[in-house]
Formats: structure tokens, C-alpha cells, sequence
């Protein structure tokens, strides 16, 4: 082999690039391996979030592929309950991420499977050999906030949960009370409002209904 031609095997093999699939769930991870079209992707499976186990899995997928430690890797995986911390973990890593929003796939997968089921990691990993030369129409990467605006959001969203357990627990109050063609009331001091209402005969709210009122 000729130095030109050494030196452009070299150049192809270090720009080789590890592409990689998850397919998360509660209790099972699946990661899909391959460097290119055409290749049978290499498979694993391995118990959930164990994330230094993915990086093994990697080290091994680019032996057993022929690509050098310091290969390239680009991953992917859905938007779901696990968030983003993988996400900012491959990343420390030096990994390639993109979290796929899962509603802008739904039309490729509505004849594959139910909609409440994920991509399998063969779909997932095929779908990322596209978008990565730049077929962007495969499916809309989710923005990844940064860990501040993440923790920021809490705030607003645990507003919003209490004003809607606050509806909640008010409507199954109301529905209490009029079980005794009483009237419902607000829950600032509801012990002394309840003690106030009367039933039709003039007599207090038993003590059971009281009690239940004031679990609720």
C-alpha cells in the first residue's frame, strides 16, 4: 500500500463514526450499535439506567466494529419519563446526543405499532443514519434546556399542580355537602364554616360526614 493510500485508510477509519440507539423503559435498556447502512446492527440489552454500563457497551461496540477508542459516537434516543439527565451525561462524555421529540414521529410509526409504544432500537437506530448527514424531516430534536431552567420550571408547574388540587378538592367537597342540600364553601377556614352550616332540620353536619370533609 502506497503512503497516500495508507494515509487515507487512516483518515477514513479515524473518522469513522459509532452510531448508537436506546430504547429505554422502566426496567430494560436496549442499545442498538452500527457504523454505517447495510451493517446488522449490534444489540444489547442491559438493566436501566445504569449509565457507566453504556459507556462499557460503547468501548465494546467500537472493538468489536474495528473503530478506534477515539472514534466518534453519535446517539439518540426518545423524549420520555427519563428526561434529560442521560442526555447531559452523554454529552459529559463526549457523546453526540439528540433526544427525539416523540409526537413528531407518530405518523412514521402509526402502522408499526400503538402509539403509547416507543420506536424499537432498529427503527430508532435507522431513523438516525438519516438525520445525522442532514435529513432533518426524520423527526424534531427536543431543545434541551440547561439545568437551571430546567430546575426553574418546577416552580410554575408546582403552582399549577396545587391550583388544580385545590379545584379538585373543593369540587369533591361541594359534592359532600350536597349530598345534604348543603351548599359548598370556600376552604379558608373550613372547620368554623362547617361548624356553621345546619341540615334541613336545624341540626349540625354529622360527625362522619365532618371528618370526611376535612380528610379530603
Amino acid at each position: 500500500m502506497t503512503t497516500a493510500a495508507t494515509h487515507n485508510a487512516q483518515s477514513h477509519t479515524t473518522e469513522a463514526t459509532l452510531f448508537v440507539a436506546l430504547e429505554l423503559s422502566e426496567k430494560t435498556w436496549k442499545l442498538g450499535f452500527t457504523t454505517g447502512h447495510g451493517q446488522k446492527p449490534r444489540e444489547r440489552t442491559m438493566t436501566a439506567r445504569q449509565q457507566e454500563h453504556v459507556l462499557d457497551e460503547i468501548a465494546q461496540a467500537k472493538r468489536r466494529m474495528g473503530l478506534p477508542e477515539s472514534a466518534a459516537v453519535v446517539s439518540c434516543y426518545e423524549a420520555g419519563r427519563e428526561g434529560f439527565w442521560l442526555h447531559r451525561f452523554l454529552q459529559g462524555h463526549g457523546i453526540t446526543n439528540h433526544v427525539v421529540d416523540s409526537a413528531s414521529i407518530e405518523v412514521n410509526r402509526r402502522r408499526r405499532r400503538a402509539k403509547s409504544d416507543g420506536l424499537d432500537v432498529r427503527k430508532l437506530l435507522s431513523m438516525l443514519l438519516r438525520y445525522a448527514p442532514g435529513e432533518r424531516q426524520v423527526w424534531q430534536v427536543v431543545k434541551v434546556p440547561s439545568v437551571e431552567a430546567e430546575d426553574h420550571r418546577h416552580l410554575h408547574r408546582d403552582l399549577e399542580t396545587l391550583k388544580q388540587e385545590r379545584a379538585s378538592t373543593m369540587t369533591r367537597i361541594e359534592g359532600l355537602l350536597s349530598s345534604q342540600g348543603l351548599r359548598g364553601t370556600s376552604l379558608t377556614k373550613l372547620p368554623e364554616q362547617l361548624e356553621a352550616l345546619r341540615l334541613w332540620d336545624g341540626s349540625s353536619i354529622p360527625p362522619g360526614l365532618r371528618r370526611r370533609v376535612l380528610r379530603v
